[in-house]
């Protein structure tokens, strides 16, 4: 059984990104250390580097479930996407962050760069390009970027403070953007474009 198979494994890793989210509630990233994160976790320094090379790599793995639930929340909506009515899952994941937002602030820099932001941008880019060739929409490799870009570069400056909104406003100005987005594609041959925001 690998490493990534055993639920022993799994178990301290998971208390270890628990540790690292408790630790970041109390101070900034960059002044929190490995003696910390294993104290709290009460595992070993050599269990550490057994999973993680560094605090980035375990503060990268604690925000993959924020990176899912982003990619997620952008398609919890059935039928036709009303511009004046986000899923209440993007209202949720806004909320999430503003209240977790000393983590993410290190790992997301402003305009989407960071390890946070490279990850956020692969997986929302992956999934969009795959929902447009599923529905045969066109432009699906441009359409793809545009809505990774936008997305992950506007969370990124809101959380920065350059966007003076609440959770509850970007988010909502965020799913008209996409929708816009979406609806500038040319319709595919045989027929008008679904609007789909993948």
């Amino acid at each position: 059984m690998s490493a990534v198979q055993d639920p022993r494994a799994e178990r301290t890793r998971g208390k270890l990104r628990q540790a690292l989210f408790d630790e970041c509630a109390e101070r900034p990233l960059e002044q929190v250390s490995v003696s910390a994160v294993v104290r709290r976790a009460r595992v070993s320094r050599g269990a550490f580097y057994l999973h993680y090379a560094d605090l980035e790599t375990l503060a990268v793995d604690a925000c993959a479930e924020v990176v899912r639930e982003g990619v997620e929340a952008l398609h919890a909506w059935r039928g036709l996407p009303d511009p004046e009515a986000p899923p209440g899952a993007l209202l949720g994941f806004f909320r999430v962050i503003e209240r977790s937002a000393a983590l993410y602030l290190t790992l997301l820099r402003p305009g989407g760069s960071g390890p946070l932001g490279e990850l956020l941008h692969r997986e929302l880019r992956e999934r969009s390009r795959r929902e447009r060739l599923l529905l045969n929409a066109p432009d699906a490799e441009l359409i793809a970027s545009a809505v990774a870009g936008t997305f992950t570069g506007v969370l990124a400056d809101w959380m920065h403070g350059l966007i003076d909104a609440d959770a509850d406003a970007v988010a909502a100005r965020v799913w008209r953007l996409l929708i816009a987005l979406h609806r500038t594609s040319p319709p595919p041959r045989g027929g008008p474009a679904p609007v789909t925001v993948a």
